[in-house]
């Protein structure tokens, strides 16, 4: 039997459009033989489709498609197995959806008729996650997830239930020969290995095929990666299909050869990056990204993946030097422009900031210059850069990284200023490995002479990051064990040795937490990214002891 498989990228809320995807997969699997589609979870709404699903007119247009498929299933010969909302306890038509609970499901068809429907048992509710908000949990040991076709009985599942350790909940699987499970998994760092693992251990608990459809493309913060797969009953992978690539791909139920998946970290880093950037602009209308160049190594890295991600003439690129500005900031950055190909404008902040400090001056006449000043001039870069957004329609990209998000080290209405932050969870060590890998992989985009450059900010004279900041790798190491792997501040500091600079830097992360609800979205790259995963109140006057 041949299976295709579906890593479609969905629009989330485009149910016209996505339904017009999904038949031209159906199609193209039919032409090629393929005896059943599988679609990715929520394929219809898109994922994660969150309160739409409060809209009765959505979920209304949501159940037609699902019936619009239905009748189309009758002109093709393969099955389709399609993920969509449903209310109700059955198969349900817009009619009848007033006052029904709401499942997430997959529905089965097969030349015209509804055969089989799964609705999902485990509902994931935790970091990115928030399905129970939405959904009712499915029926343990489901009967009607079990179907047949040419002779062999396949088994349903969705996404969280294969990571679930409940297995008893799943029984009726022991009686079918392969189990399909439609995911929409998200991607982060690390997620790859751990994804094999579930995949595995389940097929293996239940000496069964399994084949896992995944969703592929950008949806705000989210990317989700593809890497779809399929192991046999020893859990050992016989099939995997390409990272960040949209397509249909075929399995052949007969295969029995084991393969290897491997992936590299920083060139998953990247496409996350750029497929993530890739439909973020595309999926909301823009055309071209603009970013402000500062001769550093943040500007330079956001500015080198957009080039790859959208072409070097969708970017273009904007200097505001100031009297703090070296000369390096501004000769490195023309020759990042010329490296990666892109048109550049240069706008000096001098004027305006000296027309600032005119007009106030009476006010400030008796107090020494500060941060103030500081973020003035940052602030002006942001008003400049939003003209440009404004004027061209361009989608302005922040350049700031998870490191500086962390401890606000940047400015609110300055360089946080803009519609999309590319590397908000890029820890500034990675920014440089990231580069790295770049020039490794095409050549020389971003000049040696950024990467080796001390980072500073250029808000006043001789100004360097380690002036406020531990060195990023201390630094870095302290943000990681407190934010992604949930230290407490009393383990962090017996593991650094410096308390007094553990709880520093872990007071500014609490402190800063106002300025992080204000920053613009950016791509989920490591298991716990500010924004959903990490839902801390502003107001708050906990302290770790």
């Amino acid at each position: 039997m041949i299976i295709g498989i579906v890593q479609g990228n969905p629009v989330v809320g485009d149910v016209e459009g996505n339904l017009e995807k999904a038949k031209n997969f159906i199609l193209e699997g039919d032409e090629k033989g393929a005896d059943l589609i599988l679609f990715p979870e929520l394929f219809i709404t898109g994922y994660p489709p969150e309160d739409l699903l409060y809209n009765p007119a959505f979920l209304e247009k949501s159940q037609k498609a699902v019936m619009e498929l239905q009748f189309f299933s009758k002109s093709v010969k393969s099955a389709i197995i399609i993920g969509a909302p449903n209310a109700g306890n059955g198969y349900r038509t817009p009619d009848s959806l007033k006052g029904q609970p709401l499942y997430n499901s997959a529905i089965v068809f097969h030349n015209g008729e509804y055969i089989a429907k799964y609705d999902k048992i485990y509902l994931p509710n935790y970091g990115v996650f928030d399905e129970k908000r939405y959904f009712i949990e499915g029926r343990e040991n489901q009967t009607g997830s079990i179907f047949t076709l040419k002779g062999i009985k396949f088994g349903l599942t969705i996404c969280e239930d294969i990571w679930s350790k409940r297995h008893e909940y799943f029984d009726p699987l022991k009686e079918c020969d392969i189990i399909l499970n439609l995911s929409s998994s998200p991607f982060y760092q690390g997620k790859f290995k751990e994804r094999i693992e579930v995949v595995s251990s389940f097929a293996r608990h239940f000496s069964k095929k399994l084949v896992y459809a995944n969703l592929v493309g950008g949806q705000d913060e989210l990317v989700f990666d593809g890497n779809s797969m399929v192991c046999n009953e020893k859990g050992e992978v016989t099939a995997f299909y390409p990272a960040f690539e949209e397509g249909l791909f075929f399995y052949n139920t007969e295969e029995i050869v084991t393969v290897k998946p491997e992936r590299k970290k920083y060139a998953d880093i990247l496409e996350a990056l750029k497929l993530g950037l890739k439909d973020y602009v595309s999926k909301n209308g823009f055309n071209k990204v603009v970013v402000g160049l500062s001769g550093g190594i943040d500007s330079a890295l956001t500015a080198a993946v957009a080039v790859l991600a959208l072409g070097k003439e969708n970017v273009k690129g904007v200097m505001m030097p100031s009297k703090f500005s070296s000369e390096g900031s501004v000769t490195d950055s023309v020759k990042l422009a010329e490296n990666i190909g892109i048109e550049t404008f240069q706008v000096p902040i001098e004027n305006v900031f000296g027309s600032f400090e005119k007009e106030l001056h009476p006010v400030f006449k008796d107090k020494k210059p500060d941060i103030t000043e500081e973020n003035l001039q940052a602030r002006i870069r942001g008003v400049i850069l939003m003209a440009f957004s404004n004027k061209f329609n361009w989608l302005l990209l922040t350049t700031g990284n998870k490191s500086e998000v962390s401890v606000g080290y940047c400015t609110l209405y300055g360089d946080m200023a803009g519609g999309f932050s590319l590397i908000k969870d890029v820890l500034k060590t990675d920014a440089y490995k990231l580069s790295e890998f770049i020039n490794e992989t095409y050549g020389e985009l971003i000049p040696q002479e950024i990467i080796i450059k001390e980072p500073s900010a250029e808000l006043r004279e001789n100004q360097k990051d380690s002036d406020s900041l531990p060195e990023y790798p201390v630094l870095d190491k302290i943000l990681t064990s407190y934010i992604e792997e949930r230290k407490t501040v009393r383990e962090i500091c017996e593991e650094m040795g410096n308390e007094a600079q553990v709880r520093k830097i872990i007071n500014l992360v609490m402190q800063n937490e106002y300025k992080r609800r204000q920053a613009a979205p950016g791509i989920k790259l490591t298991p716990l990214a500010f924004g959903k995963d990490r839902r801390v109140p502003m107001t708050n006057r906990f302290y770790e002891k």
